[in-house]
């Protein structure tokens, strides 16, 4: 038991260490999936502000269109005050991005007509800046536009927060232009910056709500996977010191009943053998009492010998789980009568034993175990009795029951009666000794039989212990 409690301990410290490492690199591959979403995420907003810058253009190039055909149409004259931005489709599929600054004069980039994340973020930024170089940094912002386009964005690479809002701020942190549902504490939050335009010095700023639930759903598969190995070997370790702490338990149960059943044998045999040496040692022929006294005593031990044999021999059949029976027809009433009969001669007390079976009655059981039942049953009734037992043992096709008129079982011990090692407490009565197998054999080989045993009993006023063949309820 040293050597396991040994062994146990290396292996709780090695399950330890283990489920150490583990979360040291869960912790680091949580940074690292983190690093990752991060980038994702700036590289969403770089994309946002491009995708943004089409939809302000597109609205200022409307706007201008709009005005101007209202100033020719009122014969006014147009002055173009800013530059502006327009796209159309090559023949190789390329937006071509035409720009007019204050001066007129115009530029003209490219631009695919889808973008790819495969591009750099240096060239995103080089686009963006280019774009907004062209621009009037305050012409049609709308910021609500631009939380949606940042939402779709983040959608395209797997992230889905549940509260975007961006607002645009210099490099001192101060709004330039705020978003009519920017939080007003932004602790709770996760907050990314992205430049978009060094020379007019305006970032924006996006609040999101923590990103957590998306690291943790990418790493969820290997947490699961982690979790699950430690339950089952916290499981399997629980289980095997269980076990082991169990047949320990039995190991020193037996121990104790080996020991104290060795004692036990050792008294009667003592005794019947010093009351058998007296008679041949001893002239005894012309003391007809004294001999008589030598053979009560020498035959009261080798009975107790016999019960105690018996008790051994009960357990050591419960313990054989694959012992096969060997029914045989039995005449019930004759049967039982033998039985009764040898009980009858035992001297401890005055035993009345009464046999009521009806005649002609039959059945198929192992004569053996049949037998064993019946006399662990009568014992009972012996024992636990007064100076006088009337002991009623009645049968029929139905079943056999054993009455008595002994000191009666507590009821609440009656629900444990057929346990293993389990006695009814008896505090006024020493002189009863027993192992708790008794019942909890009868129990079992009646079960194995196919029967059923139930009783009843009241203090006081004795007990009925009913076997009933086939489970029959009659």
């Amino acid at each position: 038991m040293k050597h396991f409690k040994t062994v146990s301990s290396i292996f709780i410290i090695a399950i330890a260490i283990i489920f150490g490492c583990n979360v040291f690199y869960l912790v680091r591959l949580y940074q690292s999936i983190r690093k990752d979403v991060e980038r994702e995420v700036m590289t969403a907003m770089a994309d946002a502000d491009i995708d943004d810058m089409w939809e302000r253009a597109d609205r200022a190039n409307h706007a201008a269109s709009a005005k101007r055909q209202a100033y020719i149409e009122n014969g006014d004259s147009v002055v173009e005050r800013h530059g502006t931005v327009s796209g159309i489709k090559d023949e190789d599929g390329n937006f071509v991005t035409t720009a007019t600054d204050k001066e007129g004069k115009t530029i003209i980039k490219k631009k695919p007509l889808r973008r790819d994340r495969s591009y750099s973020n240096q060239m995103v930024n080089d686009m963006s800046q280019q774009m907004h170089a062209n621009m009037d940094p305050f012409v049609d912002f709308n910021l609500a536009i631009m939380d949606s386009i940042l939402t779709e964005r983040l959608a395209d690479r797997g992230i889905y927060p549940e509260f975007v809002a961006v607002e645009v701020t210099n490099s001192n942190g101060d709004v330039i232009r705020a978003n009519s549902h920017t939080p007003a504490d932004a602790s709770g939050y996760d907050i990314f910056s992205v430049c978009f335009n060094p020379d007019a010095d305006m970032i924006y700023r996006a609040y999101m709500t923590p990103l957590t639930r998306h690291i943790f759903s990418e790493m969820a598969g290997v947490v699961v996977t982690v979790f699950l190995i430690m339950v089952v070997f916290s499981l399997a370790f629980h289980y095997l010191t269980h076990t082991v702490s169990r047949l320990r338990t039995i190991e020193e149960m037996k121990d104790d009943f080996v020991s104290n059943m060795t004692h036990e044998l050792k008294t009667p045999i003592a005794i019947a053998y010093s009351a058998n040496d007296a008679l041949l040692n001893y002239d005894t022929t012309n003391d007809p009492a004294k001999k008589e006294t030598y053979l009560k005593i020498a035959n009261k031990q080798l009975k107790r010998l016999s019960e105690l044999v018996e008790s051994i021999l009960s357990m050591s059949m419960e313990r054989r789980k694959t012992v096969k029976l060997k029914p045989e027809i039995i005449h019930l009433q004759t049967f039982i009568e033998d039985i009764c009969a040898a009980q009858r001669m035992r001297g401890d007390k005055e035993i009345i034993i009464n046999v009521a079976v009806k005649p002609n009655v039959t059945i198929e059981a192992d004569k053996t175990h049949i037998s064993n039942i019946l006399n662990n049953l009568i014992d009972n009734a012996i024992k636990y009795s007064g100076e006088r037992v009337a002991i009623t043992v009645s049968g029929d096709e139905k079943g056999i029951s054993v009455s008595d008129n002994g000191i009666g079982i507590p009821a609440k011990s009656i629900p444990y009666l057929f346990n293993k090692f389990y006695r009814v407490p008896h505090g006024n009565r020493q002189d009863i000794r027993g192992y708790g197998i008794g019942l909890y054999y009868v129990k079992s080989i009646i079960e194995r039989m196919g029967w059923s045993i139930t009783v009843k009993s009241k203090e006081g006023k004795g007990s009925v212990f009913t076997i009933k063949f086939n489970g029959n309820e009659g």
